[in-house]
């Protein structure tokens, strides 16, 4: 419920904040998402309750509500519709590079049980929550609002992008306008909202449980800190593989066949870790095939997303389909913790019920017809 929470908060602020992000501009409003999640992810040091960790949690979604949509709004000012998998995938990858210094940080933070006072895992809410706090103020002196207002395009530059927008805008396969109907009526944008929520669910409901999975694997071997850190492998693994299959899907234009791969291969992976793992190591080594392919299916997934949303429709259509896809973040734990509870503590059931989302999933995008791609007409950089 802990975990679930949070993307409650979320899921209800984040359409609102891609609106307001679009009418007072990307630099105040993304500092304003970093400073307060900063801030409160610090507080959370503070909780002594179930009520406090709830209501700390819920704020938190709050707070960081229409941040990665924002980020993946921002980001189509700049980018043209070809080369948007490339682009997304080394944003998400940055996530699973961070980690590389992250995870192991968070280790050596709960081993500073007892300094000043305080528990190791305050230690982590305190000292991972500041640098959001701090770097947000760096966002609001330095991040340009659009690419007029960035020192480093030429304006050659940006005359060629406003015009590749303009060309791209005029595709008539493009949802054009935002209204609740057209959201809930075109039957593309309902696919991508499932393909995302029951993804969602089936990877969440496994990501929650990762540690104690991984810890009562290890019978005894391995410790908190040491799992908190050996974590970061499945990330990395799909930080690479996203890199690498994002230009293919770039170069190609085969977004739907690499989400289809993407989460099939990452379903069976879940499959493997309930048949062919008997220890910590290999369930492990199976989870990094789940991001390998998960991560594949992503940038995939995001550039046909943002391909489909006319220059009106792109703030709330990319905040409405993200919202609603992470409601598979609240669902997901709970399911998964019930599932867990009926098979004695075990993780075979849950293994199942999350390989059977992203098989789900995968078979869903071959539903989708009439997904713009590239311009009729393309237009040199020259």
């Amino acid at each position: 419920m802990g975990v679930g929470i949070f993307f409650i908060g979320y899921f209800l602020f984040e359409v609102p904040s891609n609106l307001i992000m679009e009418r007072v501009g990307a630099r105040r409003w993304i500092a304003r998402i970093m400073i307060t999640w900063g801030a409160i992810s610090a507080s959370l040091m503070f909780i002594t309750t179930p009520l406090s960790f709830y209501t700390l949690l819920f704020l938190l979604g709050i707070a960081e509500a229409g941040f990665y949509p924002g980020i993946i709004l921002y980001l189509t000012y700049f980018i043209p519709m070809t080369s948007r998998a490339k682009v997304i995938s080394r944003f998400l990858s940055v996530t699973a590079l961070v980690g590389l210094i992250g995870a192991p940080l968070g280790g050596l933070l709960l081993k500073m049980n007892g300094i000043l006072g305080l528990a190791g895992w305050q230690w982590l809410f305190l000292l991972e929550g500041l640098p959001s706090f701090v770097i947000g103020f760096g966002v609001l002196i330095w991040l340009p609002n659009m690419p007029v207002n960035a020192k480093w395009l030429s304006a050659e530059e940006v005359e060629w992008l406003e015009g590749r927008h303009r060309l791209e805008e005029q595709n008539s396969l493009r949802v054009k306008h935002l209204s609740p109907r057209v959201f809930l009526s075109d039957p593309r944008v309902v696919i991508i909202c499932l393909i995302f929520i029951i993804s969602s669910t089936g990877g969440n409901g496994i990501g929650a449980f990762v540690p104690q999975m991984l810890k009562s694997r290890a019978e005894g071997m391995w410790s908190d800190s040491f799992i908190a850190t050996i974590t970061v492998i499945p990330g990395l693994v799909g930080a690479i593989a996203m890199v690498l299959a994002s230009g293919h899907s770039d170069r190609t234009g085969k977004r739907r066949q690499h989400i289809f791969v993407g989460y099939t291969l990452g379903g069976l992976a879940y499959l493997a870790c309930s048949f062919f793992s008997h220890s910590a190591a290999i369930t492990l080594g199976w989870l990094a095939v789940n991001a390998l392919g998960e991560r594949i299916a992503a940038s995939s997934y995001w550039a046909l997303s943002t391909n489909l949303l006319g220059a009106r429709a792109i703030a709330g259509g990319i905040a409405f389909i993200n919202s609603v896809g992470n409601l598979g973040g609240f669902f997901g734990p709970l399911i998964m913790a019930e599932i867990k509870t009926h098979d004695h503590g075990g993780y075979t059931k849950g293994l199942y019920f999350s390989m059977t989302c992203y098989i789900i999933a995968g078979s869903l995008v071959f539903l989708l017809r009439h997904i713009p791609t590239a311009p009729i007409q393309e237009m040199s950089s020259d």
